[in-house]
């Protein structure tokens, strides 16, 4: 198993930026895919961003392309995800997970999630 936290969360104006992180413990981080979703009030969760294991492939939802970036560094069990030019539409909890597939835009494919982070982006 691989228990995931992720940090970073805060209250931030539209325009601003944010950086997430996603620290590992458990099993060899290095062997799962991770990805970041989001979930506002009232709506379903979205994929947001995914990253393959070796950080060689990279997904990115439409709705953040070009604004967001997905990162691992695997010596120090960590992802993240660089968020710019934010909007108050981004506002939602994040959460972070890990998947057995190389990379994922899938949240049914992760199995192990963190307890998410909240970022509010006010206008």
């Amino acid at each position: 198993q691989v228990q995931l936290v992720e940090s970073g969360g805060g209250l931030v104006q539209a325009g601003g930026s944010l950086r997430l992180s996603c620290a590992a413990s458990g099993r060899t981080f290095s062997s799962y895919g991770v990805g970041w979703f989001r979930q506002a009030p009232g709506k379903e969760r979205e994929f947001v961003a995914a990253i393959s294991w070796n950080g060689g492939s990279t997904a990115y939802a439409d709705s953040v392309k070009g604004r967001f970036t997905i990162s691992r560094d695997n010596a120090k069990n960590t992802g993240y995800l660089q968020m710019n030019s934010l909007k108050p539409e981004d506002t939602a909890v994040y959460s972070c997970a890990a998947t057995h597939w190389s990379i994922s835009t899938m949240s049914s494919r992760y199995g192990y999630w963190g307890q998410g982070t909240q970022v509010t982006v006010s206008s």
